[in-house]
């Protein structure tokens, strides 16, 4: 397999990263770690707000037992099976922006010959990544900066409800490279939103997604995805901790006193495609 298009993140290098016995190594001497579970750490001192920036530990293990569950799998199989239906040439590089535990890019990675590469702020998700799935690089960073890759070196670009750059999404891929985005749609945990906040307003990320990547990307392809669960009321909470930031703390109370109810999950999916230095 041929090596992963890392770049070093060090202010003003960006070289290759290559890759020694327990390190990641640039031609300058910038050197990174391999954790013991299989992870690189390429975080600056500029890339983190806090010591414990991204999803904690408790959001990853919720998010983990709701997918064991069942809930979200539907969902996220089919993205992996677009992902994998695209045509990309053999032993594509794949970068997964946000990747968390892994499971887009690992199922994609069972899938078809990949040279994958994850990433996510989280150590957390970084580590259980790492460990579910140790033929991906795995990097904790901060993409929403710069993306840790090689200039026109990916063939497919993925963000499965995670954030992501556009600029920096055209650079790091190859003229007609593929970029495939999954964004929570405007119904999407309705009930919960409700019952936490009282009311749920639409939220129109699609529009803007579009307008965004207008520039720089062609539209392929716009499709929609649903599914459909009555959960009680561990599973809630689950939901609440993994999937909505903005109330774990101050709606959780309304969650806890909830036994059961239904919740609808959507997902919007764009497929784009990198257009060349022409503009075409």
């Amino acid at each position: 397999m041929r090596p992963p298009p890392l770049a070093c993140t060090v202010r003003e290098c960006g070289l290759v990263l290559e890759r020694r016995e327990r390190t990641f190594v640039c031609a300058r001497g910038h050197s990174y770690d391999i954790a013991r579970s299989g992870y690189v750490s390429v975080l600056q001192p500029q890339d983190r707000r806090s010591t414990s920036a991204g999803d904690s530990g408790a959001a990853t293990d919720a998010r983990a037992r709701l997918l064991a569950s069942g809930v979200g799998t539907t969902i996220l199989n089919r993205f992996v099976e677009q992902a994998a239906s695209l045509e990309l040439g053999p032993e594509p590089a794949v970068v997964d922006l946000g990747s968390g535990s892994g499971d887009v890019l690992g199922a994609l990675a069972r899938q078809r010959p990949i040279v994958g590469v994850g990433i996510d702020l989280s150590k957390a998700a970084a580590e259980r990544a790492a460990r579910r799935f140790p033929d991906v690089t795995w990097l904790v960073a901060n993409a929403d900066r710069q993306i840790p890759i090689l200039q026109s070196s990916v063939a497919l670009a993925l963000s499965f409800h995670g954030r992501r750059l556009p600029d920096e999404c055209r650079r790091v891929l190859v003229p007609g490279g593929f970029l495939l985005i999954a964004v929570p749609g405007d119904d999407d945990l309705v009930e919960l939103r409700t019952r936490v906040q009282g009311g749920a307003r639409a939220r129109g990320r699609g529009e803007k997604l579009v307008a965004e990547h207008a520039s720089q990307f062609t539209l392929l392809d716009r499709s929609e995805m649903r599914e459909h669960h009555h959960l009680a009321g561990d599973a809630l909470r689950d939901l609440l901790a993994g999937t909505y930031r903005g109330a774990r703390i101050s709606g959780a109370h309304k969650v806890c006193a909830l036994d059961e109810l239904d919740v609808t999950l959507v997902s919007d999916v764009f497929l784009f495609q990198a257009r060349g230095q022409d503009g075409r």
